[in-house]
């Protein structure tokens, strides 16, 4: 059988909402192709949603990154050559495999029950509610990311933690230099230590004062967890709970804005906003690439070998445009698609944890956003927005827009 080679992964987008077209074009050919990776090992290239789930879903794959071939050139002979220096640090659940996967994130399943997070949905509006009072309180244009994107979801998973708000540029900062694609790897490590640190004098606060109502005193009051574990799993729901939902409201609104038809269907029909999300997320499917995994046995899927050791890179965006998971035109944003069954929040055991907040936050914040501004316009032209290509986790710098006084 001959198999396509990427001799390296294409990352140019043809447009601001499309994944790159010669990634689609090599799923179209072969939803599982050979990938050289920057090292020289010829791995694997998975591009079709039945096959990115089933690797997610299957515990014949690892997603422990000292088992991966590196991808990205700028790292290569920066990494710590023992592969012990290597392996995910306590309390990294998202990067650990079972057992150890397993009883940490048993420890927070609780905290993010759909039941839960409903629960929520009253005081998230309220949270919402401000943050657009404050926009109209600065005239009738605004930088939508900054205002809106980023300060919502940030002070919902502040709260939630029983972070201090005011605290915010001691991870925010640090945040984007970890996701910038322009950063060394000292530089990244650098930023990921800083919060980290602050991460570690968070946890030691809440055990002098314990009883707090927030998730970490809740973590921290069942005794499991050492201090360290603790505060790097903080850390990943602190990043996790605002990066990537402030990116999905930031390149929505400006997706949303340049397809007026679809706009139109969202704000006459407040009814179809749970299905406007699932559809932005599989649109959008805002992680660049990835994620990886490594084989830990032979393993065959459709026909390929893929061998012990070797390294799967699952290209999300694209494989959410599939046309055999996806019919009549995927590569266009429909909100009346039924677009349940997506992979933008993964798959299997390593599924987004947060995911029915971030649901909760987009539903609450798309509909009451264009509630507050019906008329909201782009305040530049579409090709000024700048993109965060050179970013980890793709959406937009920022967003200027205006509206009505």
């Amino acid at each position: 059988m001959t198999e396509l080679i990427s001799e390296e992964l294409p990352t140019e987008r043809a447009t601001p909402f499309d994944p790159p077209t010669e990634v689609s074009e090599i799923r179209g050919k072969a939803p599982i192709s050979r990938l050289k990776f920057s090292d020289g090992h010829l791995g694997w290239l998975v591009t079709g949603h039945r096959q990115v789930r089933e690797i997610l879903g299957s515990p014949e794959f690892s997603n422990e990154p000292d088992r991966f071939h590196l991808l990205d050139k700028r790292f290569q002979g920066e990494l710590p050559e023992d592969d012990e220096k290597r392996k995910p640090q306590p309390g990294m659940f998202l990067n650990q495999d079972p057992p150890d996967h397993t009883r940490l994130r048993r420890m927070l399943q609780g905290q993010f029950t759909v039941r839960r997070m409903n629960q929520l949905s009253e005081w998230i509006g309220t949270i919402v509610d401000d943050q657009l009072k404050h926009m109209r309180s600065l005239g009738n244009r605004a930088d939508l990311v900054k205002e809106f994107a980023l300060p919502v979801p940030s002070l919902v998973i502040c709260a939630l933690l029983g972070v201090d708000y005011d605290e915010r540029h001691r991870f925010q900062e640090d945040t984007a230099k970890m996701l910038s694609l322009d950063s060394t790897f000292k530089e990244a490590m650098d930023a990921f230590e800083r919060i980290q640190l602050f991460m570690r004098e968070l946890i030691d606060r809440k055990k002098a004062n314990p009883g707090g109502d927030d998730m970490i005193s809740d973590l921290l009051a069942t005794g499991e967890p050492t201090d360290e574990e603790a505060s790097n799993m903080a850390m990943l729901l602190l990043l996790a709970g605002h990066e990537t939902t402030a990116n999905m409201l930031g390149i929505g609104t400006f997706t949303l804005l340049q397809h007026p038809d679809q706009l139109k269907i969202l704000k006459d029909e407040p009814e179809a906003i749970d299905n406007a999300v699932e559809e932005l997320m599989r649109y959008l499917s805002i992680i660049h690439f990835g994620p990886m995994r490594s084989a830990l046995e032979d393993v065959e899927i459709d026909g390929h070998l893929i061998r012990a050791g070797d390294t799967v890179l699952l290209h999300i965006p694209v494989a959410n445009r599939d046309p055999e998971k996806f019919p009549g035109n995927p590569e266009e944003l429909d909100l009346r698609r039924p677009a349940s069954g997506h992979v933008a929040f993964g798959h299997g055991i390593h599924q987004c944890l947060g995911q029915q907040l971030a649901r909760i936050e987009m539903r609450i914040g798309f509909s009451k956003l264009f509630q507050e501004f019906p008329d909201l316009r782009l305040d530049v032209e579409p090709e000024e927005v700048p993109l965060r290509t050179n970013m980890g986790i793709y959406g937009v710098h920022s967003l200027p827009v205006a509206w009505s006084s």
